[in-house]
């Protein structure tokens, strides 16, 4: 049966459909409409999180980004795009790999709860929240200045679970990364990718992709 991937418009479910498209996983991608701001119904009833992305293998229906990640790499593509422990990077690709979610997402998530209870950078109600994006930011500017990728020189699945958060994720918390060049170096290498462009076409088609410097010019937020 086809591996079936279900998208939430702009949300980190876009993850999914790029990578099926990296490894050349046929899929049948299912899209979703927000329902103000927030997933529809129809797509918190695929699985009891209720949270993007969900896909369907069979009688297999999984969620979480990074396990939905993992799945399809080890199931379908022998698990190209994961550095295998014998590789020398392999240490640094695990440390970005878990990093995406559990500090960047996490201290970006935080930025933009403090942003969208009206806080802005200099108030000292927002110091924490801010602070830690910032620092997440520059730890991961720092990295890409003495690498291509975040894991070294090969693209793999760790760059691919950070993109969302420096790139779509500013439709919710506007941010310009002109003091992270290295960052807008690393998006511009990922807008070249033409799986990342397939992909894009089919999840979001017509959404101003936010891989610029700039946050996009129409934010949900």
């Amino acid at each position: 049966m086809t591996l079936i991937v279900h998208h939430l418009h702009v949300s980190m479910s876009e993850r999914i459909p790029w990578l099926c498209e990296e490894l050349g996983v046929p899929y049948e991608l299912k899209v979703y409409n927000r329902d103000r701001l927030m997933a529809p119904a129809e797509f918190k009833a695929l699985h009891h999180s209720g949270t993007a992305p969900v896909i369907q293998d069979g009688d297999l229906t999984l969620a979480e980004s990074g396990a939905c990640v993992e799945y399809i790499s080890h199931k379908h593509a022998q698990g190209k795009l994961f550095v295998p422990s014998t590789r020398p990077e392999y240490a640094n690709f695990l440390f970005w790999w878990h990093w995406s979610n559990a500090t960047l997402q996490s201290a970006l998530g935080g930025a933009m709860g403090a942003y969208a209870s009206g806080l802005r950078e200099g108030d000292p109600r927002g110091a924490f929240a801010f602070g830690r994006s910032k620092k997440a930011l520059s730890s991961m500017n720092d990295r890409l200045g003495h690498s291509k990728w975040l894991a070294g020189e090969a693209f793999t699945v760790a760059d691919l679970m950070c993109v969302f958060q420096v790139s779509t994720f500013r439709y919710f918390y506007p941010i310009d990364l002109g003091e992270y060049e290295n960052i807008v170096g690393f998006l511009k290498r990922v807008g070249e990718r033409e799986a990342y462009q397939r992909a894009m076409a089919k999840s979001d088609p017509g959404m101003e992709l936010a891989l610029g410097s700039a946050p996009p010019s129409q934010p949900l937020m």
